[in-house]
């Protein structure tokens, strides 16, 4: 009797569809970097604007999607973000695009000591607690005067500097910080950690008796995803040349970002970039109808819910199997060959 080996077992991280995704993104990117030559300025504004939007959702997505803190004060970051990137370039002479990390990363060390406070809460105190925390951030900048206290103040650092070269390089950093957003979210889902994530998401309990860091894991996910709101708070405002305390740290930046995941697909990559694309779809086209844009975003977000528990990308990747960034591991059995 021919003794057979155990089967041999594979793992497989990738589908046709990513692959293929890979190389049509890389194409796309390789394109996209070329704009500024041959498009218009509108275009370039359009895609800062779709940018920020895309990288505050994708933050929003990794922290309550795949780490189940569901925050509604993400704009503390996002706003303070862009006042480290206003302050560096207008008082210290700092160039506002080197600023825009150095915001992003004192966004993402700002968050340490509020953790502290942030984590005593849980649930739903925890949410209230993030928009309580982002109205402090709110009304302590509106009482500097240095920059400019309630009403804010311009962006001065970029005068010197011709609107032509202005636009193309915001342009290139906010395709840059994208690109990045992706792949580091995307590295991080597949590795070790990320799958710690997604076993604190969804048991603390469990997954601290198997031997998890839970605490030091969500405080990595917490800076995170504050470094990454910082980042697109500071290229926002890099692009709009001014800020205000009310258009930093409103509420609508997190309940945006709530459409967006939501519409798209919370707990997946792709959700966010669909919901982007949706909602600046929606605002560059029915914004002008006031209340009753307002009213269609509330409506399309009940449809969705209703029809649509997965969102729009949870749909189709349930229905026809469309993963662009896969990120769970599949086991596949192969027969070994008969021993000689």
């Amino acid at each position: 009797m021919t003794n057979m080996p155990p089967p041999l077992i594979a793992v497989e991280r990738a589908t046709a569809a990513s692959r293929a995704a890979l190389f049509a993104g890389i194409a796309l990117v390789l394109v996209a970097a070329s704009l500024p030559w041959w498009g218009e300025s509108s275009w370039m504004r359009e895609f800062v604007e779709i940018a920020c939007y895309f990288i505050f959702a994708m933050m929003w997505n990794l922290l309550a999607g795949y780490g189940g803190m569901v925050s509604i004060g993400q704009q503390a970051f996002f706003g303070f973000g862009g006042y480290v990137m206003l302050m560096l370039g207008n008082f210290a002479g700092v160039n506002p695009f080197v600023a825009i990390p150095l915001g992003a990363l004192a966004a993402g060390l700002v968050a340490i000591p509020v953790s502290f406070v942030a984590f005593r809460l849980s649930g739903g105190y925890f949410a209230i607690g993030t928009w309580v925390i982002a109205e402090v951030f709110r009304l302590s900048f509106a009482n500097v005067s240095a920059v400019g206290g309630g009403s804010g103040t311009t962006l001065t650092a970029l005068r010197g500097i011709d609107k032509a070269t202005r636009e193309s390089t915001t342009y290139w950093m906010a395709l840059a910080c994208v690109v990045a957003a992706v792949a580091l979210v995307y590295l991080f889902l597949r590795s070790k950690r990320g799958l710690a994530l997604l076993a604190i998401r969804d048991n603390e309990v469990a997954a601290e008796s198997q031997g998890i860091p839970v605490a030091r894991m969500k405080l990595a996910v917490y800076v995170v995803a504050a470094f990454g709101a910082g980042l697109a708070g500071a290229l926002y405002f890099v692009g709009n040349l001014r800020i205000s305390p009310d258009a930093a740290f409103s509420v609508n930046w997190t309940a945006f970002a709530i459409f967006m995941v939501v519409i798209g697909g919370i707990g997946r990559i792709e959700g966010p970039l669909v919901g982007a694309l949706i909602f600046w779809a929606l605002n560059k086209f029915l914004s002008d109808y006031g209340t009753w844009y307002l009213l269609g975003l509330g409506l399309m977000a009940i449809l969705v819910t209703l029809f649509f528990k997965q969102g729009l990308w949870g749909y189709a990747q349930h229905r026809w199997g469309w993963s662009l960034f896969p990120t769970q591991r599949k086991l596949l059995h192969a027969p070994g060959k008969p021993a000689r």
